[in-house]
Protein backbone atom coordinates (compact mmCIF):
# COMPACT_ATOMS: atom_id res chain seq x y z
CA UNK A 1 0.00 0.00 0.00
CA UNK A 2 1.43 3.45 -0.90
CA UNK A 3 2.02 5.36 2.32
CA UNK A 4 1.39 9.27 1.90
CA UNK A 5 -0.31 11.72 3.95
CA UNK A 6 -3.30 11.57 1.70
CA UNK A 7 -3.88 8.05 2.19
CA UNK A 8 -3.62 8.45 5.75
CA UNK A 9 -6.16 10.52 6.00
CA UNK A 10 -8.48 8.57 3.23
CA UNK A 11 -7.90 5.47 5.30
CA UNK A 12 -8.42 6.36 8.98
CA UNK A 13 -10.74 4.92 10.84
CA UNK A 14 -14.35 6.31 11.11
CA UNK A 15 -15.42 8.20 13.50
CA UNK A 16 -18.43 7.69 16.06
CA UNK A 17 -20.36 10.45 13.52
CA UNK A 18 -21.03 9.92 10.14
CA UNK A 19 -20.94 13.45 8.76
CA UNK A 20 -17.24 14.72 7.86
CA UNK A 21 -15.28 17.46 8.34
CA UNK A 22 -13.76 19.70 5.63
CA UNK A 23 -10.58 22.13 6.58
CA UNK A 24 -10.76 24.17 3.44
CA UNK A 25 -13.26 26.32 2.32
CA UNK A 26 -15.46 24.49 -0.86
CA UNK A 27 -15.66 27.05 -3.66
CA UNK A 28 -15.60 24.50 -6.69
CA UNK A 29 -16.17 20.78 -7.20
CA UNK A 30 -12.45 21.13 -8.06
CA UNK A 31 -11.46 22.06 -4.57
CA UNK A 32 -9.53 19.95 -2.55
CA UNK A 33 -11.17 18.26 0.61
CA UNK A 34 -9.29 16.43 3.56
CA UNK A 35 -12.35 14.51 5.12
CA UNK A 36 -11.11 13.67 9.27
CA UNK A 37 -12.16 10.95 10.52
CA UNK A 38 -9.74 10.31 13.63
CA UNK A 39 -10.40 9.33 16.88
CA UNK A 40 -11.83 11.75 19.35
CA UNK A 41 -9.59 10.75 22.13
CA UNK A 42 -5.57 9.66 22.96
CA UNK A 43 -6.80 6.11 23.81
CA UNK A 44 -8.60 4.98 20.37
CA UNK A 45 -5.40 6.83 19.13
CA UNK A 46 -2.64 4.42 20.79
CA UNK A 47 -5.23 1.09 19.77
CA UNK A 48 -5.68 2.44 16.12
CA UNK A 49 -3.49 -0.76 14.11
CA UNK A 50 -3.32 1.66 11.09
CA UNK A 51 -1.13 4.49 13.24
CA UNK A 52 2.74 3.65 13.69
CA UNK A 53 3.33 3.49 17.40
CA UNK A 54 5.24 6.61 17.83
CA UNK A 55 2.28 8.67 16.05
CA UNK A 56 0.35 11.20 17.99
CA UNK A 57 -3.02 11.72 16.09
CA UNK A 58 -4.38 14.94 18.10
CA UNK A 59 -1.33 16.69 17.60
CA UNK A 60 -0.94 15.72 13.87
CA UNK A 61 -4.89 16.83 13.46
CA UNK A 62 -3.91 20.10 14.85
CA UNK A 63 -0.73 20.78 12.97
CA UNK A 64 -3.11 20.24 9.52
CA UNK A 65 -5.67 22.53 10.95
CA UNK A 66 -3.26 25.18 11.51
CA UNK A 67 -1.75 24.82 8.36
CA UNK A 68 -4.93 24.92 6.34
CA UNK A 69 -6.32 27.77 8.57
CA UNK A 70 -2.93 29.75 7.89
CA UNK A 71 -2.81 28.82 4.27
CA UNK A 72 -6.51 30.09 4.15
CA UNK A 73 -5.51 33.46 5.45
CA UNK A 74 -2.68 34.15 2.77
CA UNK A 75 -5.18 33.26 0.19
CA UNK A 76 -7.41 36.01 1.68
CA UNK A 77 -4.97 38.63 2.71
CA UNK A 78 -4.49 39.76 -0.87
CA UNK A 79 -8.37 40.51 -1.10
CA UNK A 80 -8.26 42.29 2.10
CA UNK A 81 -5.63 44.46 1.63
CA UNK A 82 -6.69 45.41 -2.31
CA UNK A 83 -10.20 45.97 -0.31
CA UNK A 84 -8.54 47.95 2.41
CA UNK A 85 -6.88 50.15 -0.34
CA UNK A 86 -9.38 50.95 -2.26
CA UNK A 87 -11.16 52.23 0.88
CA UNK A 88 -11.73 56.36 0.86
CA UNK A 89 -13.46 58.12 3.45
CA UNK A 90 -16.46 60.02 2.66
CA UNK A 91 -15.92 63.22 1.65
CA UNK A 92 -17.30 66.15 4.61
CA UNK A 93 -21.16 67.51 2.76
CA UNK A 94 -21.12 71.21 3.61
CA UNK A 95 -23.77 73.69 2.60
CA UNK A 96 -23.72 76.38 -0.03
CA UNK A 97 -22.94 78.74 2.97
CA UNK A 98 -20.70 76.65 4.81
CA UNK A 99 -18.51 76.26 1.26
CA UNK A 100 -18.64 79.87 0.70
CA UNK A 101 -17.49 80.87 4.47
CA UNK A 102 -14.77 78.38 4.08
CA UNK A 103 -13.25 79.76 1.05
CA UNK A 104 -13.77 83.29 2.19
CA UNK A 105 -11.28 82.81 5.17
CA UNK A 106 -8.75 80.66 3.00
CA UNK A 107 -8.88 83.58 0.33
CA UNK A 108 -8.22 86.34 2.92
CA UNK A 109 -6.15 84.79 5.70
CA UNK A 110 -2.91 85.15 4.12
CA UNK A 111 -3.32 89.14 4.53
CA UNK A 112 -4.47 89.11 7.77
CA UNK A 113 -1.16 89.47 10.12
CA UNK A 114 -0.25 89.69 14.29
CA UNK A 115 1.20 92.67 15.24
CA UNK A 116 3.41 92.12 18.64
CA UNK A 117 4.10 95.40 20.83
CA UNK A 118 7.32 95.61 22.31
CA UNK A 119 8.54 97.68 24.96
CA UNK A 120 11.74 98.44 26.93
CA UNK A 121 12.11 98.13 30.40
CA UNK A 122 14.40 97.53 33.22
CA UNK A 123 15.27 95.03 35.37
CA UNK A 124 14.53 95.96 38.88
CA UNK A 125 17.69 93.37 39.98
CA UNK A 126 20.04 92.86 37.86
CA UNK A 127 19.18 96.43 36.06
CA UNK A 128 19.56 95.38 32.65
CA UNK A 129 17.36 96.69 29.67
CA UNK A 130 15.16 93.95 28.30
CA UNK A 131 12.98 94.14 25.40
CA UNK A 132 9.13 92.34 26.48
CA UNK A 133 6.01 92.57 24.90
CA UNK A 134 3.52 94.33 26.30
CA UNK A 135 0.52 94.12 23.80
CA UNK A 136 -0.75 92.60 20.63
CA UNK A 137 -3.24 92.74 18.24
CA UNK A 138 -4.07 92.39 14.73
CA UNK A 139 -3.66 94.50 11.04
CA UNK A 140 -3.97 93.62 7.48
CA UNK A 141 -1.68 93.95 4.56
CA UNK A 142 -2.82 97.18 2.21
CA UNK A 143 -0.47 97.06 -0.75
CA UNK A 144 2.75 95.24 -2.34
CA UNK A 145 4.81 97.84 -1.40
CA UNK A 146 4.74 96.48 2.42
CA UNK A 147 2.39 98.76 4.20
CA UNK A 148 0.41 97.32 7.33
CA UNK A 149 -2.58 98.96 8.70
CA UNK A 150 -3.87 98.60 12.21
CA UNK A 151 -5.12 100.19 14.76
CA UNK A 152 -3.07 103.29 17.01
CA UNK A 153 -4.26 101.90 19.82
CA UNK A 154 -2.66 98.65 18.90
CA UNK A 155 1.21 100.26 18.62
CA UNK A 156 0.87 103.10 21.33
CA UNK A 157 3.93 103.71 23.07
CA UNK A 158 6.19 100.66 21.31
CA UNK A 159 10.01 101.00 21.29
CA UNK A 160 9.96 98.49 18.68
CA UNK A 161 7.43 96.50 16.99
CA UNK A 162 7.47 93.09 15.02
CA UNK A 163 4.85 91.70 12.40
CA UNK A 164 4.40 87.91 11.61
CA UNK A 165 2.27 87.04 8.48
CA UNK A 166 0.13 84.17 7.66
CA UNK A 167 3.04 81.91 7.25
CA UNK A 168 4.78 82.45 10.30
CA UNK A 169 7.34 84.86 8.68
CA UNK A 170 8.65 87.64 11.26
CA UNK A 171 9.70 91.09 10.32
CA UNK A 172 10.66 94.37 12.14
CA UNK A 173 8.43 97.21 11.69
CA UNK A 174 8.66 100.83 11.09
CA UNK A 175 5.52 102.91 11.88
CA UNK A 176 4.80 105.18 8.88
CA UNK A 177 2.13 107.61 10.82
CA UNK A 178 -0.48 107.40 11.95
CA UNK A 179 -3.93 109.37 13.03
CA UNK A 180 -4.83 109.56 16.77
CA UNK A 181 -7.48 110.92 16.22
CA UNK A 182 -9.42 107.83 14.09
CA UNK A 183 -7.19 105.35 15.70
CA UNK A 184 -5.62 104.58 12.16
CA UNK A 185 -1.54 103.63 11.90
CA UNK A 186 0.13 102.55 8.80
CA UNK A 187 3.28 100.47 9.47
CA UNK A 188 6.18 99.04 6.68
CA UNK A 189 7.78 95.91 6.54
CA UNK A 190 10.30 94.74 3.86
CA UNK A 191 9.22 91.79 3.16
CA UNK A 192 9.33 89.76 -0.17
CA UNK A 193 6.42 91.26 -2.56
CA UNK A 194 5.27 87.35 -3.33
CA UNK A 195 4.61 87.17 0.56
CA UNK A 196 2.24 90.09 0.90
CA UNK A 197 -0.98 89.81 -0.60
CA UNK A 198 -2.81 93.00 -0.31
CA UNK A 199 -6.64 92.47 1.04
CA UNK A 200 -9.37 93.28 -1.27
CA UNK A 201 -10.98 96.90 -0.23
CA UNK A 202 -14.55 97.67 -0.61
CA UNK A 203 -16.57 100.16 0.17
CA UNK A 204 -18.75 101.00 3.36
CA UNK A 205 -21.12 103.88 2.06
CA UNK A 206 -23.90 101.09 0.89
CA UNK A 207 -23.80 98.83 3.96
CA UNK A 208 -27.16 97.51 5.38
CA UNK A 209 -27.62 96.52 8.57
CA UNK A 210 -28.53 93.09 8.75
CA UNK A 211 -25.84 91.83 6.50
CA UNK A 212 -23.51 89.09 6.99
CA UNK A 213 -20.22 90.17 8.10
CA UNK A 214 -17.11 88.08 9.30
CA UNK A 215 -14.05 88.97 11.52
CA UNK A 216 -10.50 87.88 11.22
CA UNK A 217 -7.89 88.59 13.92
CA UNK A 218 -5.63 87.13 16.40
CA UNK A 219 -8.05 87.34 19.41
CA UNK A 220 -5.98 86.47 22.68
CA UNK A 221 -2.66 85.46 20.67
CA UNK A 222 -4.62 83.27 18.80
CA UNK A 223 -3.86 83.65 15.28
CA UNK A 224 -5.89 83.72 12.55
CA UNK A 225 -9.54 83.05 14.31
CA UNK A 226 -12.74 83.47 12.53
CA UNK A 227 -15.89 85.12 13.93
CA UNK A 228 -19.11 85.64 12.04
CA UNK A 229 -22.30 88.28 13.00
CA UNK A 230 -24.43 90.37 11.07
CA UNK A 231 -24.23 94.11 11.05
CA UNK A 232 -25.79 95.29 13.92
CA UNK A 233 -26.32 99.45 13.63
CA UNK A 234 -24.62 102.05 11.60
CA UNK A 235 -23.06 105.58 11.75
CA UNK A 236 -22.63 105.05 15.47
CA UNK A 237 -20.47 106.72 17.39
CA UNK A 238 -17.52 106.43 18.99
CA UNK A 239 -14.60 108.14 20.94
CA UNK A 240 -11.06 108.06 20.16
CA UNK A 241 -8.94 106.27 22.70
CA UNK A 242 -6.24 108.15 22.56
CA UNK A 243 -7.78 112.24 21.82
CA UNK A 244 -11.22 111.06 22.60
CA UNK A 245 -11.89 113.25 19.92
CA UNK A 246 -15.42 111.30 18.26
CA UNK A 247 -15.47 108.66 15.28
CA UNK A 248 -18.40 109.00 13.16
CA UNK A 249 -20.19 106.70 10.71
CA UNK A 250 -18.65 103.55 13.02
CA UNK A 251 -20.17 99.84 11.84
CA UNK A 252 -21.75 97.70 15.09
CA UNK A 253 -21.48 94.23 14.69
CA UNK A 254 -22.46 91.20 17.08
CA UNK A 255 -19.14 89.49 15.63
CA UNK A 256 -17.20 88.18 18.45
CA UNK A 257 -14.26 91.04 18.62
CA UNK A 258 -11.98 90.67 21.79
CA UNK A 259 -8.68 91.58 22.99
CA UNK A 260 -6.27 90.76 19.88
CA UNK A 261 -8.95 91.74 17.40
CA UNK A 262 -8.16 95.25 17.37
CA UNK A 263 -6.33 96.01 13.99
CA UNK A 264 -8.22 93.33 12.58
CA UNK A 265 -10.07 93.19 8.98
CA UNK A 266 -14.24 93.55 8.72
CA UNK A 267 -15.05 91.62 5.60
CA UNK A 268 -18.54 91.68 3.99
CA UNK A 269 -19.63 88.10 2.71
CA UNK A 270 -17.54 88.92 -0.85
CA UNK A 271 -14.24 88.92 1.18
CA UNK A 272 -13.78 93.05 0.82
CA UNK A 273 -12.70 94.51 3.53
CA UNK A 274 -15.28 97.20 4.83
CA UNK A 275 -14.10 98.32 8.25
CA UNK A 276 -11.15 97.86 11.01
CA UNK A 277 -12.01 96.38 14.24
CA UNK A 278 -11.69 98.74 16.41
CA UNK A 279 -13.51 98.55 20.01
CA UNK A 280 -15.96 96.50 22.43
CA UNK A 281 -19.00 97.69 24.11
CA UNK A 282 -18.01 95.10 27.48
CA UNK A 283 -18.38 95.60 31.16
CA UNK A 284 -15.94 92.44 31.29
CA UNK A 285 -13.22 93.33 28.53
CA UNK A 286 -14.33 90.23 26.71
CA UNK A 287 -16.65 90.45 23.42
CA UNK A 288 -20.45 90.95 24.75
CA UNK A 289 -21.79 90.95 20.97
CA UNK A 290 -21.37 94.96 20.54
CA UNK A 291 -18.04 95.22 18.59
CA UNK A 292 -17.74 98.99 16.85
CA UNK A 293 -15.09 98.78 13.29
CA UNK A 294 -13.96 102.22 11.37
CA UNK A 295 -15.62 102.56 8.25
CA UNK A 296 -13.44 101.42 5.47
CA UNK A 297 -14.26 104.47 3.90
CA UNK A 298 -12.84 106.68 6.78
CA UNK A 299 -9.70 104.41 6.65
CA UNK A 300 -9.07 104.77 3.12
CA UNK A 301 -8.49 108.75 3.09
CA UNK A 302 -6.35 108.89 6.16
CA UNK A 303 -4.02 105.47 4.84
CA UNK A 304 -3.36 107.51 1.70
CA UNK A 305 -2.54 110.81 3.40
CA UNK A 306 0.08 108.83 5.79
CA UNK A 307 1.50 106.75 3.49
CA UNK A 308 1.92 110.03 1.30
CA UNK A 309 3.09 112.30 4.02
CA UNK A 310 3.07 110.28 7.19
CA UNK A 311 0.74 112.51 8.86
CA UNK A 312 -2.68 113.69 8.59
CA UNK A 313 -3.74 117.00 7.84
CA UNK A 314 -6.80 118.11 9.65
CA UNK A 315 -7.76 121.21 10.22
CA UNK A 316 -8.33 122.37 13.57
CA UNK A 317 -10.13 126.03 15.36
CA UNK A 318 -7.02 125.86 18.11
CA UNK A 319 -9.09 125.66 21.27
CA UNK A 320 -9.49 123.96 24.65
CA UNK A 321 -13.01 123.82 25.48
CA UNK A 322 -14.76 122.68 28.53
CA UNK A 323 -16.06 118.97 29.17
CA UNK A 324 -20.04 119.02 27.70
CA UNK A 325 -21.45 118.12 31.41
CA UNK A 326 -20.10 120.97 32.63
CA UNK A 327 -21.74 123.41 30.07
CA UNK A 328 -24.76 121.64 30.93
CA UNK A 329 -24.58 122.51 34.63
CA UNK A 330 -24.83 126.16 33.16
CA UNK A 331 -27.68 125.82 32.15
CA UNK A 332 -26.37 127.02 28.26
CA UNK A 333 -26.14 124.45 24.85
CA UNK A 334 -23.07 124.60 22.96
CA UNK A 335 -19.13 124.63 23.75
CA UNK A 336 -17.18 126.65 26.45
CA UNK A 337 -13.92 128.05 25.19
CA UNK A 338 -11.95 127.39 28.09
CA UNK A 339 -8.30 128.45 26.01
CA UNK A 340 -7.73 130.04 22.87
CA UNK A 341 -4.03 130.42 22.39
CA UNK A 342 -2.67 133.82 21.01
CA UNK A 343 -0.86 132.20 18.45
CA UNK A 344 -3.60 129.92 17.10
CA UNK A 345 -6.13 129.78 14.46
CA UNK A 346 -9.39 131.26 17.11
CA UNK A 347 -7.18 133.38 19.36
CA UNK A 348 -5.62 134.93 16.31
CA UNK A 349 -9.55 135.85 15.22
CA UNK A 350 -10.44 137.26 18.92
CA UNK A 351 -12.03 134.22 20.70
CA UNK A 352 -11.99 134.91 24.33
CA UNK A 353 -10.68 132.35 26.82
CA UNK A 354 -12.49 131.56 30.08
CA UNK A 355 -10.69 133.41 32.86
CA UNK A 356 -10.54 134.24 36.63
CA UNK A 357 -10.21 138.49 37.43
CA UNK A 358 -8.79 139.63 40.09
CA UNK A 359 -10.88 138.81 42.94
CA UNK A 360 -10.76 135.05 41.65
CA UNK A 361 -14.55 135.03 40.42
CA UNK A 362 -14.43 133.14 37.18
CA UNK A 363 -15.26 134.82 34.02
CA UNK A 364 -16.73 132.57 30.85
CA UNK A 365 -14.97 132.72 27.62
CA UNK A 366 -16.83 132.66 24.91
CA UNK A 367 -19.56 129.71 23.77
CA UNK A 368 -19.64 128.26 20.57
CA UNK A 369 -23.56 128.12 18.99
CA UNK A 370 -22.86 127.26 15.67
CA UNK A 371 -20.24 126.61 12.80
CA UNK A 372 -21.06 127.87 9.07
CA UNK A 373 -24.85 127.99 10.25
CA UNK A 374 -24.72 124.32 11.50
CA UNK A 375 -25.80 123.75 15.20
CA UNK A 376 -23.50 123.44 18.07
CA UNK A 377 -24.92 121.59 21.12
CA UNK A 378 -21.57 120.22 22.38
CA UNK A 379 -17.82 118.96 21.45
CA UNK A 380 -19.13 116.02 19.10
CA UNK A 381 -21.02 118.55 16.81
CA UNK A 382 -17.74 120.87 16.80
CA UNK A 383 -16.03 117.77 15.66
CA UNK A 384 -18.18 116.55 13.20
CA UNK A 385 -18.28 120.00 11.38
CA UNK A 386 -14.52 120.40 11.47
CA UNK A 387 -14.19 116.41 9.62
CA UNK A 388 -16.11 118.43 6.68
CA UNK A 389 -13.80 121.10 6.33
CA UNK A 390 -10.22 121.77 5.11
CA UNK A 391 -7.01 123.59 5.73
CA UNK A 392 -7.59 126.78 4.85
CA UNK A 393 -11.03 126.83 4.76
CA UNK A 394 -12.32 130.70 6.60
CA UNK A 395 -15.83 129.25 8.97
CA UNK A 396 -18.09 131.07 10.21
CA UNK A 397 -18.31 131.17 14.14
CA UNK A 398 -21.32 132.18 15.83
CA UNK A 399 -20.71 132.53 19.91
CA UNK A 400 -22.10 133.52 22.98
CA UNK A 401 -20.17 136.30 24.76
CA UNK A 402 -21.94 137.57 28.08
CA UNK A 403 -25.60 138.28 27.16
CA UNK A 404 -25.15 138.53 22.93
CA UNK A 405 -24.28 136.70 20.54
CA UNK A 406 -21.42 137.32 17.84
CA UNK A 407 -20.25 136.32 14.79
CA UNK A 408 -16.45 136.39 14.13
CA UNK A 409 -14.41 134.51 10.75
CA UNK A 410 -11.76 131.98 11.91
CA UNK A 411 -9.18 130.40 9.19
CA UNK A 412 -8.39 126.84 10.01
CA UNK A 413 -5.28 125.87 10.16
CA UNK A 414 -3.40 122.46 10.07
CA UNK A 415 -3.09 120.40 13.56
CA UNK A 416 0.22 120.26 14.76
CA UNK A 417 2.61 117.79 14.05
CA UNK A 418 2.50 114.85 16.86
CA UNK A 419 5.24 112.84 17.96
Amino acid sequence: MATSCSTLFLHSPPLRSSSPISLFPLRSKRSFRIFSKLPLNDNEDHDNPLLPPFFSVKPFFLLCTSVALSFSLFAVSPAIESASAFVVATPRKLQTDELATVRLFQENTPSVVYITNLAVRQDAFTLDVLEVPQGSGSGFVWDKQGHIVTNYHVIRGASDLRVTLADQSTYDAKVVGFDQDKDVAVLHIDAPNKKLRPIPVGVSADLLVGQKVFAIGNPFGLDHTLTTGVISGLRREISSAATGRPIQDVIQTDAAINPGNSGGPLLDSSGTLIGINTAIYSPSGASSGVGFSIPVDTVGGIVDQLVRFGKVTRPILGIKFAPDQSVEQLGVSGVLVLDAPPSGPAGKAGLQSTKRDGYGRLILGDIITSVNGTKVSNGSDLYRILDQCKVGDEVSVEVLRGDHKEKISVTLEPKPDES
